[in-house]
Formats: C-alpha cells, sequence, structure tokens
C-alpha cells in the first residue's frame, strides 16, 4: 500500500464514486478516511475555522497552534459524524436498494468495502482524535463554562444529527447553526477567550450556505426519503415549500452581510462577495421548479440536482467570503477609521 498524495488531493475537492474493492483495498488509509467520509463535503468545517481565525486575528488575538489543532479536530469530528451517519443509515435499512445516497458517492457497508465492525472501529477512532482536539480546547480556555457548553452542544448534534434530528425535520436547521454561527463564534472564542455576539451573526451567511446545500440535498432525495420514512425537513413541509426556505437562505446570506457592512461590523470591501451572483441567481432560478424526472442531457451528477447547484455557489460564495475577511481584517488593522458605519 503506497500513500497516494493524489487522492488525498482528489478525494478533499470532489466525491468519489469507486466500484471495486480491489482499487479501495489498494488505498492508504488517509485515502479512505477522506472518501468515506465524503472530505470535499466536509471541507466546508475548514472554510468555517478559517472565518472564525481572520476575524480573530482581525481583532490582534491568533494563535497558529490552537488555530491548527481545533481545524484539524473539528474537520476529523465532522468526518466522525459522516462514518456514524451511514453506519446508522445502513442499519435502519435506509442505505439500502441503491438508495439516493449510494448513487453519487462510496459507502463502505453498502458496498462491502468494510463491516459493521470496521466501521465502528473508524468511528471510535475518528472520535478520539476529534475529542483530542476539544480536550485540547478545554484545557486552552481553562475549562470556561462557553467552551463546555459548545463541546456538548456539538457533541449531542453528531451524535442525534443522523437519528433522531433528521427524522424531526430539524437536522438542515442543526447543520445552519454548527457550521455557521455556533462553530465560527466557537472557534473564535477559543482563540481569543471572549464570546463576541457581532461575531456570532457574522457567522450567519456562511451558515446558512452550507444549509442551502443540506435542504437541497434533502429535496433531491425527498421521494425516496418519505417512503423509507425519514423525516426530512423537505419531508415534513412538502418539497415545494422546502424549495421557497431554500431560496430565502440564500437572499439572507447577502442581506445579512449587507446589514453587518451597513452597521460598520465589515467594511464595504466584503460586497465582494456580491460577485457570486451569478451562481446565487442559478440556484435560486432552478429552485424555481421541481426536480426534473431524469437527468438532463449532459449533466454530471445525477441523482444529485439541487445540491450540485447549491454546492457550486457555496465554493464560489464561501471563496469570495474569506477573501474579502482578509481584506477587511487588513482595513481594520491598518485603516481603523476607514469605515464606521451608517448606524
Amino acid at each position: 500500500m503506497n500513500i497516494n498524495f493524489a487522492m488525498w488531493r482528489k478525494a478533499s475537492w470532489q466525491l468519489i464514486k469507486m466500484d471495486d474493492k480491489k482499487e479501495w483495498d489498494a488505498l492508504d488509509v488517509v485515502s479512505k478516511w477522506l472518501i468515506a467520509t465524503r472530505s470535499a463535503v466536509t471541507l466546508v468545517t475548514v472554510y468555517s475555522c478559517v472565518i472564525a481565525g481572520i476575524l480573530a486575528a482581525r481583532d490582534g488575538k491568533f494563535d497558529w497552534l490552537t488555530f491548527i489543532i481545533v481545524t484539524l479536530g473539528l474537520f476529523i469530528a465532522h468526518g466522525t459524524n459522516n462514518i456514524l451517519n451511514d453506519y446508522t443509515d445502513y442499519n435502519r435499512g435506509v442505505d439500502r436498494n441503491n438508495y439516493f445516497r449510494t448513487e453519487y458517492g462510496v459507502h463502505p457497508l453498502v458496498q462491502k468495502f468494510w463491516d459493521n465492525k470496521t466501521s465502528i472501529r473508524w468511528f471510535l477512532v475518528s472520535g478520539f482524535l476529534a475529542t483530542l482536539a476539544g480536550v485540547y480546547a478545554l484545557f486552552h480556555t481553562g475549562f470556561s463554562p462557553t467552551t463546555i457548553g459548545l463541546f456538548a452542544f456539538g457533541a449531542v448534534v453528531l451524535l442525534a444529527y443522523t437519528y433522531p434530528f433528521k427524522y424531526w425535520g430539524i437536522g438542515e436547521f442543526m447543520i445552519f447553526l454548527i457550521w455557521g454561527p455556533v462553530l465560527i463564534g466557537g472557534v473564535y472564542f477559543v482563540l481569543t477567550g471572549n464570546w463576541s455576539w457581532d461575531v456570532f451573526v457574522a457567522g450567519v451567511p456562511f451558515g446558512l450556505s452550507v444549509g442551502s446545500i443540506n435542504v437541497a440535498k434533502h429535496i433531491d432525495k425527498h421521494d425516496p426519503d418519505k417512503e423509507k420514512g425519514v423525516g426530512t425537513f423537505p419531508v415534513r413541509v412538502g418539497e415545494a415549500n422546502a424549495r421557497r426556505v431554500n431560496q430565502v437562505a440564500i437572499v439572507l446570506i447577502y442581506l445579512v452581510t449587507l446589514y453587518l457592512v451597513l452597521s460598520g461590523y465589515f467594511t464595504p470591501v466584503m460586497l465582494i462577495i456580491f460577485l457570486a451572483y451569478k451562481e446565487a441567481l442559478m440556484v435560486i432560478g432552478v429552485l424555481n421548479k421541481p426536480k426534473p424526472a431524469q437527468a438532463p442531457e449532459g449533466w454530471p451528477a445525477w441523482p444529485v440536482w439541487f445540491s450540485g447547484f447549491a454546492f457550486v455557489h457555496n465554493r464560489k460564495f464561501g471563496g469570495l467570503l474569506i477573501l474579502g475577511l482578509i481584506a477587511d481584517a487588513l482595513l481594520k488593522t491598518f485603516l481603523p477609521n476607514f469605515w464606521p458605519g451608517l448606524f
């Protein structure tokens, strides 16, 4: 078994589809973990941490060691959640019979690449590594009640997302909270020692963009989820209503950012995110109509449809957001009175 750095890069940026067990067995451990945990998606955790890190640096409080440990730990925690997600859905009978989940990426249990015992072992090892990062954060913040609360909240969502939260139709809201205001606000707190409601609000736009992917994915799989009794948000409120809610979420991304600029928390350089307008309008437009009955000619990712557009928007918006934050931090540092805000 040779280390496959090319696969590390590929699996970190795009979902991998693989059907040959021999090909799977030949992969190194890291490649298997990145593929099994769908790291192209879990990369959003790194984005959230980078956002928090830039905001902390803007306020003159940044520690590289803490940032790296916490970011790596949260990235592994996200992957751990995905391992548990696959394990739970497989053993509840959801991820079987050519279910949606198995059609766009590797599912080691369904494809017999590993068994339940191996899945549990990977979950425990990943969970242990993620917990070590959490313990570091606890010591780093002097066992602050805020850190303990964030740690507990994250653990509950990790363990309960697949069941029962997703079945109750609140899983999507938890995704928004975790990868937006909670995670960004929490990492900022660990880095600075201060809780900031401004940072909490500043985390809302990215959280909405991540949540929009999750809602879009569940709209894509509305029919099979409903058939299998998985009560996601689109199943609970109806496919059409879920599409409307997702459109509102995408619009709010830009309205909340505009508010933060007008209030003076951000400088106008953050309006760079509006360069993602084409991708945003594309998602909003596609959400006006139900999912096609079959893949349009040349469409590469079927049965993914809405979530494909939402994912592309998230990547464009997320990149522009980070670029804007860097420029904003530089302006706030060297020209602190450049933009006092309008109110």
